[in-house]
């Protein structure tokens, strides 16, 4: 069985997310899509709220499993029994960037391979963080991520509102 990991943060999950997961899912058997710990951000959904939305999201997707970890990816791939990395890029900036994670992963476990797919034209605008700044002034992010995922940020968006007044 061939199994791919997708971390990130997800932050939330966008439909360019969700283009890489579907692609990737013709490349592999499993695609294990794996929420980022990263105790020096701070997100704006929990880890479990994060993990629940691409659930949502995926499950008319048989072969996604949603996971969450902390520490190195080269360590949760291993415990995942994992043998490659999906890693999404939007523009020739991501390049950089990715080849950097890509070449250490690679130096701390060589049978590790990462494998690199173009975003969509119709995606390769899109950010979490661009969908949580526009959405946070009640633009419309409808055509940016799933219905359920434009709800919980106008949820979460108008319980801080709240706190603020």
């Amino acid at each position: 069985m061939k199994i791919a990991v997708y971390p990130g943060s997800f932050d939330p999950i966008t439909y360019g997310h969700l283009d890489l997961i579907e692609r990737g899912l013709k490349v592999f058997d499993k695609l294990i899509v794996a929420v980022l710990i990263n105790s020096s951000k701070q997100p704006l959904f929990t880890v479990e709220e994060r993990k629940e939305m691409i659930r949502e999201a995926t499950r008319h997707l048989p072969g996604v499993e949603v996971d969450s970890f902390e520490g190195l990816l080269i360590d949760y791939m291993k415990k995942r029994e994992a043998g490659v990395i999906l890693r999404g890029l939007r523009a020739i900036s991501d390049f950089e960037y990715e080849l950097q994670i890509a070449s250490i992963n690679r130096k701390l476990n060589e049978e590790v391979e990462t494998l690199f797919l173009m975003t969509n034209n119709r995606h390769s605008f899109i950010s979490s963080a661009m969908v949580k700044e526009v959405a946070r002034y009640g633009a419309d992010v409808s055509d940016l991520v799933p219905p359920h995922v434009v709800e919980a940020l106008r949820v979460r968006f108008a319980q801080k509102d709240t706190r603020r007044a």
